[in-house]
C-alpha cells in the first residue's frame, strides 16, 4: 500500500513536469520527436489530440483538486445545511452554485460525484454537471465575443441552460434513485488505516493523484476518437443538410459530441458554422456539446453507475434537441 501511495505522487510529478514541457518547448522538441511530415492526415490527427489535450488537462485537475478538497475538508453536515430541502429550491440554488464554479464539462463530473457521496441530491448534481460548463464568466466572455453581431445567440445559450437543467432535474428528482456513483475505489485502497498514518495535506496529494489518473485515462481515449474524427470528417456532407432544422439540429449536436471541445472555446468554432447553419443548430452545438461529449461521457462511466449515464444522456439529448427547435423557430421570427 505504501508502495502503491508514493507510486502514484511520483507518476503526478512526472506527468506536471511533462506538462510545463508541452507548453513550453513542445514547439521546438515535439516536431523533431514525432515526426509525421510524410503522413499528412496522421499529423493533423497528433496536433488536434494534442491541442484538446492541452486545453483540458489543466481543467481535469483542477477538477481533481476540487474533489479531494470536497472529500478531505468539507464534512457532510457542512454540505447538509448548505442544500435547501425542497427540490425546486435546491435546482435553483445549484444553478447559482454553477455561476461561481469555474469549471469545464470534464473538472465538474468528479467534483459532482463527490458531492453526491457527501449527501448532495442526485438531482441537484445534475443540474451542476449541466450548468457549471456554460454559466461562467469565461464562457459568457467568449460567446459574446464569438457572435457581437448576433446576441439572441448568447442570450440563447444561456436561457437553455438554465431550462434545460430545470427540466433535467426535475426528471430526475421524479424517477431517479439515489444509489447512482460508483464505488469509489480510492476511498476502499485507504480506508481509516490510511487516516491514521498521513496527514491531510498528504492525503490531499495522494488522493488528488489518483483521482486524475482514473479521470485521465478515459479522457484520453475521448480526445483520440474526437481527433480522428475532426480530420476526416466530410464537410460538405454538412452544408448540404445546414438549412433543415431538424436535420441541421441533429447534425450539429453530434458534431459537438464528437469535437468535444473545451465550453471556454466552443464559440468560436460554433461561429465558423453560422454560414452554413441555422440559429437552432448553432445553438444545439452550444448548449449540447458542453453539457455531453465524447470524453466527457467517459469520464461520466468511471464515476457513475451505467443506467444513471444512459438516463442523463438520453434525457439531455431529447431536452436540449426539443428547445433548440423552440429557439430556432423564435429567433426566425425575431422573437429573442
Amino acid at each position: 500500500m505504501l508502495l502503491k501511495r508514493y507510486t502514484g505522487n511520483l507518476l503526478l510529478v512526472i506527468l506536471l513536469f511533462l506538462m510545463l514541457a508541452f507548453f513550453f518547448l513542445g514547439n521546438v522538441f515535439i516536431p523533431k520527436a514525432i515526426d509525421l511530415s510524410g503522413y499528412p492526415m496522421l499529423h493533423s490527427v497528433f496536433v488536434v489530440f494534442l491541442g484538446l489535450f492541452l486545453e483540458s488537462i489543466p481543467f481535469l485537475f483542477l477538477g481533481a483538486i476540487a474533489s479531494s478538497f470536497i472529500q478531505l475538508f468539507i464534512s457532510e453536515e457542512i454540505i447538509q445545511r448548505m442544500i435547501p430541502k425542497r427540490p425546486l429550491t435546491a435546482i435553483f440554488a445549484a444553478i447559482g452554485a454553477a455561476l461561481i464554479i469555474p469549471v469545464c464539462e470534464c473538472a465538474i463530473i468528479p467534483v459532482v460525484r463527490k458531492l453526491i457521496q457527501k449527501g448532495v441530491p442526485v438531482h441537484a448534481g445534475v443540474v451542476l454537471l449541466v450548468t457549471a460548463p456554460i454559466l461562467n464568466v469565461i464562457v459568457f466572455g467568449s460567446t459574446y465575443y464569438a457572435f457581437q453581431n448576433n446576441p439572441a445567440i448568447l442570450y440563447g445559450r444561456i436561457i437553455l441552460c438554465v431550462l434545460t437543467a430545470i427540466i433535467a432535474g426535475l426528471f430526475i428528482h421524479i424517477f431517479s434513485t439515489k444509489d447512482v456513483v460508483k464505488e469509489d475505489k480510492i476511498e476502499l485502497v485507504h480506508g481509516h488505516e490510511h487516516e491514521i498514518q498521513s496527514s491531510k495535506w498528504t492525503s490531499f496529494i495522494e488522493h488528488t493523484s489518483q483521482e486524475f489518473f482514473m479521470v485521465g485515462r478515459y479522457f484520453i481515449i475521448g480526445a483520440l476518437f474526437a481527433s480522428v474524427f475532426q480530420v476526416f470528417m466530410d464537410r460538405s456532407v454538412m452544408a448540404d443538410i445546414g438549412q433543415a432544422p431538424i436535420k441541421g439540429t441533429a447534425l450539429m449536436m453530434g458534431i459537438a459530441f464528437v469535437l468535444s471541445l473545451c465550453s471556454s472555446a466552443d464559440a468560436f468554432v460554433a461561429a465558423s458554422f453560422s454560414h452554413s447553419f441555422l440559429p437552432g443548430s448553432i445553438l444545439g452545438f452550444l448548449v449540447f456539446g458542453p453539457m455531453l461529449d465524447l470524453k466527457n461521457v467517459l469520464i461520466m462511466m468511471s464515476c457513475f453507475k451505467r443506467s444513471f449515464v444512459v438516463t442523463y444522456v438520453l434525457l439531455v439529448f431529447a431536452v436540449v434537441f426539443s428547445l433548440c427547435l423552440i429557439a430556432g423557430g423564435l429567433i426566425s421570427k425575431g422573437g429573442f
